[in-house]
């Protein structure tokens, strides 16, 4: 297949050429891996030693898991460069979770979810007759608009702000607006450094206003902490486990793997190799299998789910080089950066006005994303239907969470979640609804 790729996926760049395009992979990525351990903490309240380890933790966790998909061990990994972060997928399901048994649940759940999407790996051609683009579409959809409620009580101080009656402060809203307009007019400039960099530079002219304003504590650091290194420690925290968690975040492992097969699909079609036959197969199976096997080990290593990165196919795109070859340099990159607590440490401290008003420009993407999937198929109406019944169930329990308050702790849980409800919906009524045009 022609292509205007300068390396190819089996080329070895020079070590000038690797390093310069495994750096632009690294800066399109870093915050999108930082950002769902810096919520769900948040969510959850942790104190700065845990935030910042579990940050920490992620960096970690993505360097292994990206080595493997580009390496390749057995049937594990697609062997190209494929990019895994932490997914923005699993916040609120795990959010919820977290709220009822705190991160060994989180841990235990996620881990003895991942192999649905090993199986899957296995199975997927067959599946895909049950989650079509509409269901995956419809999840990603809820995904993202679920999330920009995250996003909003980021914006106004995050819940602990709420508790202390600092919510939605002139302070907090300027914060959160500046980096909004700042990510805004870095998206649209047309030096593409700068566009790639959009959400950096944000983030760091919040962080800049939010320290002048007095909002940056760095009162919970000390130098011991900050000149230590970073052990892994497998089961840190513990695990624990329970039914309704594992059917929430289960389900969201089941749409991930459909994700990562069109994320592979494209990543393939852009470096030039085709997209149909044993090899092809090979390539998409091996990724959705690293996929789940990779968010298992980021579990053992006290981090959470972890995705193909859909937005280095841009990169590939942009620099040209689509050489596995790179992957081990963004692997080691992300590794040390989470070796070091300095890093965690700093992204830990970040108010979440400033943290907010990056995230909910990246979940209204993701609502977009989502969007874009349906609006792709032929909608009649069947489809009218399924999109109706699964955005009503699914975003009436998110905006009243209460009308479940009557229900036995089971279903609650399970159903406290609007992508779990939605997509669930979504599965069921594909399969069930039948209209005779």
């Amino acid at each position: 297949m022609k292509t205007d790729l300068i390396y190819g996926v089996e080329d070895r760049p020079p070590f000038k050429d690797a390093l310069f395009a495994a750096l632009q992979h690294l800066l399109a990525i870093f915050v999108a891996i930082i950002t769902p351990p810096l919520i769900i903490a948040s969510a959850l309240k942790l104190d700065v030693e845990k935030t910042s380890f579990l940050v920490s933790m992620s960096l970690f966790a993505s360097g292994v898991s990206t080595f493997i998909q580009c390496r390749r061990f057995g049937a594990i990994g697609a062997k190209l460069l494929c990019i895994q972060g932490t997914s923005f997928s699993f916040i609120g399901p795990i959010i919820a979770t977290g709220l009822v048994g705190g991160l060994p649940l989180i841990f235990g759940s996620c881990m003895a979810a991942a192999p649905i999407e090993m199986i899957v790996s296995r199975t997927f051609k067959y599946l895909r007759n049950i989650i079509t683009p509409l269901v995956s579409g419809i999840v990603v959809l809820l995904i993202g608009l679920s999330l920009i409620k995250v996003g909003i009580v980021s914006c106004g101080g995050g819940y602990a702000a709420m508790d202390n009656g600092t919510f939605a402060t002139w302070e907090n809203l300027s914060i959160a607006g500046l980096v909004l307009l700042s990510v805004l007019f870095f998206n649209r400039c047309r030096n593409k450094y700068l566009r790639m960099s959009s959400i950096v530079l944000g983030l760091c002219l919040g962080y800049a206003l939010a320290f002048a304003l007095g909002k940056v504590d760095m009162s919970s650091l000390n130098v011991e902490m900050l000149m230590s290194f970073n052990i892994p420690q497998p089961f840190k925290y513990g695990v624990d486990f329970n039914v309704s968690s594992f059917i929430a975040i289960g389900l969201v492992y089941l749409i991930t793997a459909i994700e990562a097969t069109g994320d592979v699909t494209a990543n393939s079609m852009i470096s030039g190799l085709p997209i149909e036959g044993d090899s092809y197969l090979k390539r998409v199976s091996g990724g959705v299998m690293a996929d789940g096997f990779n968010s298992f080990l980021a579990g053992v290593f006290n981090s959470f789910p972890n995705s193909i990165f859909a937005q280095n196919n841009g990169i590939i795109q942009l620099t040209g080089v689509a050489s596995r070859y790179v992957g081990y340099y963004i692997a080691a990159m992300l590794v040390l950066l989470g070796l070091f607590p300095i890093v965690g440490a700093v992204f830990s401290l970040m108010p979440d006005p400033v943290l907010g008003g990056a995230t909910l420009l990246m979940f209204g993407t993701v609502a977009a994303a989502g969007i874009r999937i349906v609006s792709s198929q032929e909608i009649g109406r069947k489809e009218t239907l399924v999109l109706a019944v699964s955005l009503s169930l699914g975003l009436g329990v998110e905006l009243m969470p209460d009308v479940l308050q009557q229900t036995p702790e089971a279903i609650r849980s399970i159903f406290s979640s609007g992508i779990t409800t939605g997509g669930l919906t979504a599965i069921i009524a594909n399969i069930v609804i039948r209209v005779k045009e």
